[in-house]
């Protein structure tokens, strides 16, 4: 049997393939752990003329909540919008029956930010991109921390 050739994507291909990924592993990880409640989870905040300033994106499935972007446009920073969108997300996990939120950073963005609002830091993988690092955070819903 021959191998079959590995085709590289464009782009546009890229986000397609993502999207048809994501459902493929939702659908095994759902069906090996039990947990078939993952819901995609976002947020924004509109500037008067209707342009996104801030937002957030992520999901929640089996009690964890995962936020994969947190941003504010640089000139609404220090005003409270990504503290309003934090609690936002963080309310609506709770809702959905989520007991922590992960999300990572990086040591550029905004890891003191997170650390103000309870986040923990669990891993710290150096060269992420290089010169700088990745920041892993967990913050338990109920206010408890402990060994996962």
């Amino acid at each position: 049997m021959n191998m079959p050739v590995v085709e590289l994507c464009d782009d546009e291909a890229c986000q397609e393939l993502e999207g048809f990924l994501v459902e493929r592993i939702y659908q095994f990880n759902a069906r090996v752990t039990g947990y078939f409640d993952g819901r995609l989870l976002a947020g924004r905040m509109r500037s008067e003329a209707g342009e996104i300033i801030a937002a957030f994106n992520g999901h929640t499935w089996g009690g964890c909540c995962v936020l994969a972007h947190l941003w504010v446009h640089e000139g609404q920073r220090g005003r409270g919008l990504g503290r309003a969108l934090l609690q936002a997300a963080e309310t609506e996990a709770t809702h959905r029956g989520c007991e922590q939120v992960v999300l990572s950073t990086h040591s550029f963005q905004a890891p003191t930010f997170y650390e103000r609002f309870g986040y923990e830091k669990r891993a710290v993988i150096g060269g992420q991109p290089k010169g700088h690092a990745n920041i892993v955070y967990v913050k338990r819903l109920d206010g408890q921390y402990g060994t996962y």
